[in-house]
């Protein structure tokens, strides 16, 4: 398919350039895709049912998706030209369906609702998709976009104007919302605060007085967290014929529900039905997003001999004291120091360590500063009163200083003066002048320090609670925690770290230096099934050694011997060593992400495994000279992942 889209779908001005889709089939397994030139096999998706079951067999697959109605309303509805990127994306499953609900609720009800899809899914394209088709129907006034915080109303604002550039204009101030509001500007992205500030302040209230009755409805990312306040209460009372859909990665259940002043409220409590659900485990069997690696550092029972037996308290301690002392953070810093580029494939990737508190966080930049080590290290907290630990519950008591806004009616100056220094330091490292006497100085940072992340330039950022919600980046692979995190506090941070992005990027690297082992199960079982660890968590180190002395018997089997590789002549024999090889680099490549890893446990020496690797460069290379291309051959179209390779050097 690809050889068709280079000589003939995209050749010239050829009429082939307005398809739109392709499907691709043997019989048995039937995908889809949109017809992007800079296509790879991972933007190819099969097409699934409502529960998220594939549906591969092509005559299934026919009915399903090639029905005239449906074909015709993927085409014209849900194909996106991102205007970014000069792409086509089409629309997965479970963000069709969830679109397709959110219109359906809107134009055939006055009811509320709340997707539930797993954090890093696409809930943006999908909610996108949903407001572009909402805005046209006759009988809705606007559609409004709601974040809760400062940043994501920017990343927001540019994320939709990327898939349709102009889609959206920002909202820089609450005159300027309240201005869009009574204009004729159908989709607007605005914060929380703004909307609040809207309809609460009194010199606002005739401009708004005429939206009261109009049929507006909000969309509010990130539901969980922005939902439990006063706020709520205000909107739907002032509003009167709105309707709210609320998306989110974790919902609130009963069971990790928090009270506040308005007592104990759930996501179906606020928002009504759950319209549509594609949870961690559905992605993670669709290859949307990676699995974790939890490995728990300190002193256990079962770590006796273990690189992670380290000699620091993990329970059952009640003084802070101890947690927070000198001593115990000190170990852990040296551990980090130690583990880092092994945790990170040598710094291609990049980490984040979430501590508990200011003073906490304080210690540990401390202690990184007085050891050797060439690592970039940068820390962000807000200084407001409030910043420290809330029990790790969610956040959703956390205002708009969980972004980068602080709460400028209740700072807290001890902690704005470390900030400062720290600031001062990032400033020394990067030639910046960023600070906190004001809050589009602090904002600026913020921002500074999100792109320097997503660009592997920081190699381990410390955090409270800041950037543990909400942030993308695929280039974070590893989270070192040492605070207490619970339910969906818990699954939000560890996703920060399994965006996928190339084979080198196996999985997402959680190294706690508390016992979380309960709270991670009980957090699985609540937004997934009890029995779901197996999918969602990792194999122990064990079974990875095993599975690599399996793959290694088959190399084996094949070449004994390294020179034994000379000796392959027909394009079928170097095609079985290529991808038995590719088995064992995969799989080292898993290994080498542990503690533990030592070539002595995989009876293999580190030598042959590089011979064996230089052989397979030599066919790879063989190839890309042209060597026996009389004809096509079969090795052209294999993929060599040289990315696991260039890690290994």
């Amino acid at each position: 398919m690809n050889r068709y889209q280079r000589h003939s779908y995209g050749a010239n001005i050829a009429l082939f350039q307005y398809v739109q889709l392709f499907i691709i089939s043997n019989g048995v397994n039937t995908k889809y895709y949109a017809n992007n030139r800079k296509q790879s096999f991972k933007q190819t998706f099969f097409w699934a049912d409502k529960d998220n079951q594939n549906i591969t067999n092509l005559p299934e697959f026919t009915d399903a998706f090639l029905e005239p109605c449906h074909l015709s309303k993927m085409i014209c509805k849900y194909i996106v030209l991102a205007e970014t990127a000069k792409v086509l994306m089409v629309l997965r499953p479970y963000q069709y369906y969830a679109a397709e609900a959110i219109v359906d609720r809107v134009m055939n009800t006055n009811k509320n609702g709340y997707i539930w899809h797993t954090t890093g899914s696409g809930k943006t394209l999908t909610s996108f998709k949903a407001a572009q088709v909402l805005m046209k129907l006759p009988n809705v006034h606007k559609v409004v976009f709601v974040v809760d915080r400062k940043d994501l109303d920017y990343q927001t604002t540019k994320e939709f104007n990327s898939f349709s550039d102009g889609s959206v204009d920002g909202t820089d101030n609450t005159q300027a919302l309240v201005r869009q509001l009574g204009d004729d500007t159908k989709l607007i992205v605005t914060t929380l605060q703004k909307l609040n500030t809207a309809i609460g302040k009194q010199r606002y209230l005739a401009s708004m007085e005429a939206l009261k009755d109009k049929h507006i409805v909000f969309i509010f990312d990130e539901c969980h967290r922005s939902q439990f306040g006063e706020t709520h209460k205000s909107i739907t009372e002032f509003f009167t014929h709105c309707q709210m859909i609320g998306f989110t990665g974790t919902p609130i259940f009963a069971e990790n529900v928090s009270k506040n002043q308005l007592g104990k409220r759930t996501t179906e409590m606020l928002f009504g039905d759950c319209l549509h659900k594609y949870v961690i485990t559905d992605a993670i069997s669709d290859e949307n997003v990676l699995k974790f690696s939890v490995e728990y550092v300190g002193r256990y029972r079962e770590k006796t001999g273990s690189r992670n037996s380290l000699d620091i308290e993990v329970e059952d301690i009640d003084t802070k004291e101890l947690l927070d002392s000198p001593q115990r953070i000190g170990k852990i810093v040296d551990y980090i120091i130690d583990n880092h580029d092994r945790k990170t494939h040598h710094r291609t990737f990049t980490a984040m360590l979430c501590v508990s508190s200011v003073d906490a966080l304080t210690t540990y930049y401390q202690a990184f500063k007085q050891r050797q080590h060439s690592l970039n290290i940068a820390t962000i907290f807000s200084y407001s009163a409030n910043e420290d630990d809330k029990d790790a519950n969610g956040y959703d008591q956390l205002d708009e200083s969980d972004g980068a806004s602080v709460d400028e009616s209740h700072i807290n100056l001890h902690s704005r003066d470390r900030l400062e220094s720290y600031i001062g330091d990032y400033n020394a490292t990067f030639g910046t002048n960023f600070s906190t006497k004001d809050s589009q100085s602090f904002y600026n940072y913020y921002n500074d320090i999100a792109k320097r992340v997503k660009e592997a330039q920081i190699d381990i950022l410390l955090v409270v609670n800041m950037f543990l919600t909400g942030f993308d980046s695929k280039t974070l692979n590893t989270l070192y925690v040492d605070k207490n995190l619970k339910y969906h506090g818990l699954i939000q941070a560890f996703s920060r770290t399994n965006r996928i992005l190339n084979e080198q990027k196996s999985q997402g690297n959680i190294v706690c230096f508390r016992n979380l082992k309960q709270a991670t199960d009980d957090a699985i079982a609540l937004f997934s099934n009890k029995n779901a660890s197996s999918i969602i968590l990792m194999q122990p180190y064990e079974d990875y050694v095993a599975q690599f002395l399996e793959a290694l018997t088959k190399l084996k089997e094949l070449t004994p011997t390294v020179d034994s590789v000379n000796l392959l002549i027909s394009e079928e024999e170097k095609l079985a060593f290529v991808k038995a090889f590719r088995d064992l680099i995969r799989l080292k490549n898993v290994l080498s992400s542990f503690a533990d890893f030592r070539f002595d446990d995989v009876s293999m020496p580190e030598q042959e495994f590089e011979d064996y690797k230089s052989k397979y460069l030599d066919i790879y290379e063989s190839i890309g000279r042209g060597e026996g291309k009389e004809k096509v051959s079969i090795l052209d179209d294999v993929d060599f992942e040289l990315e696991l390779i260039h890690q290994d050097e």
